[in-house]
């Protein structure tokens, strides 16, 4: 059991996790086994995620100190926090992803940018491509125009050799 002391000092933890994060995952993690919530932590790790586990009342009152209502209380389960202090999207698909291969993880509701999201929200969140990709899809699309002009001046070009060269075989014989 933790003393007072203790508990005010893990509600400004997770409080402070959860301002300095880029995005919040609330996830159900009843009935996982030991070993599989340390895969799941020690996958989180490597996209710079954390999780966080609590009583549900040290949760919500961290979540109304940052001024969201999240009504971690009337969720059913043991409720899990995962922040990530880095990238927008990288909690949601390792957690998203987890869940997909193990039916005991279940993801409640989120917050991104200080605004509440619902489990939908949240899984959508995490079906979208990862920030290389995306960069990528946008350097391909500015490419598209060019790599085409280029390839029209080439083609004119090339005629104008093959007629030269046409010219030049003409007059030889």
């Amino acid at each position: 059991m933790l003393t007072r002391q203790q508990k005010k000092e893990l509600v400004q933890e997770i409080t402070q996790n959860i301002k300095d994060s880029k995005s919040v995952v609330l996830c159900d993690y009843k009935g996982l086994t030991v070993e599989e919530l340390s895969q799941l932590r020690r996958d989180l790790r490597q996209v710079g995620s954390e999780m966080k586990v609590a009583r549900k009342t040290l949760i919500d009152l961290a979540f109304e100190e940052n001024g969201l209502s999240m009504d971690v209380k009337k969720t059913e389960g043991q409720v899990g926090v995962i922040y990530n202090k880095e990238d927008e999207v990288a909690g949601a698909k390792k957690t998203y992803d987890f869940s997909k291969s193990n039916d005991n993880l279940k993801i409640l509701q989120g917050a991104l940018e200080g605004k509440r999201l619902t489990a939908e929200e949240v899984i959508n969140l995490a079906k979208l491509p990862s920030k290389e990709e995306l960069l990528a899809k946008v350097v391909g699309s500015i490419k598209s125009p060019i790599s085409g002009l280029v390839n029209v001046l080439g083609g004119n070009l090339r005629s104008l050799v093959y007629v030269l060269q046409a010219i030049k075989d003409e007059k030889q014989a």
